[in-house]
């Protein structure tokens, strides 16, 4: 892995400096960030339901986290002891040059990845579970797929470009869609180098 995890896309780019990784360095926080991302604006009470956690965990958390802008309150939304948070819009690159300068950005990185990939894979697996038990396979509208191919790198840049520029496209068309029928989607594609032998 690279110190960089690059995003190459022309969509807007908030590069996580080391305060707002080390912010956002809790698993909790992760995962209160991550479900304001995926089901939009939340309340400590809602993130309290969601987590397991109480609202005064959850609230602390979230004041957290709008300290260094990842997220911020919904305007015109709540009342003074029921606040609506939301994430800004725009991605997030996590791994900046600068933050892994340090071994305390370094850590910082390193956390809040382990803690979201481990959140997509556990959400990837209540997903299987679910539909096997439900369907006994998952619906069309799903996919879950490996390749391996032999790839330079320049070939792996360009399809890393390629695949963002569909996930990019769906963002655009659907990414403020509200209506019957419509639910969060999670969109995840993974490319990276293999070790050179097998482990």
């Amino acid at each position: 892995m690279t110190n960089e995890i690059p995003l190459p896309t022309t969509r807007e780019q908030r590069v996580l400096d080391g305060g707002a990784l080390r912010a956002l360095a809790h698993p909790l926080r992760v995962e209160i960030y991550d479900l304001i991302s995926q089901y939009g604006p939340q309340t400590a009470s809602t993130l309290a339901a969601m987590t397991g956690e109480s609202s005064g965990a959850t609230s602390y958390h979230l004041r957290a986290l709008a300290k260094h802008d990842l997220i911020r309150e919904v305007e015109g939304q709540g009342t003074a002891r029921e606040r609506w948070w939301e994430r800004p819009r725009g991605g997030v690159q996590i791994g900046s040059p600068e933050a892994v300068k340090t071994p305390a950005g370094r850590a910082a990185t390193q956390v809040v990845l382990t803690e979201f990939l481990n959140r997509r894979h556990q959400q990837l697996m209540d997903y299987v579970g679910a539909s096997l038990r439900e369907n006994g396979v998952w619906d069309d509208s799903a996919m879950i797929t490996t390749a391996t191919i032999h790839l330079t790198a320049a070939q792996a840049a360009d399809v890393v470009a390629q695949l963002q520029a569909v996930i990019d496209g769906a963002v655009d068309r659907y990414k403020d869609q509200r209506g019957e029928g419509v639910v969060p989607v999670t969109v995840h594609a993974d490319v990276f180098a293999l070790p050179e032998k097998g482990r």
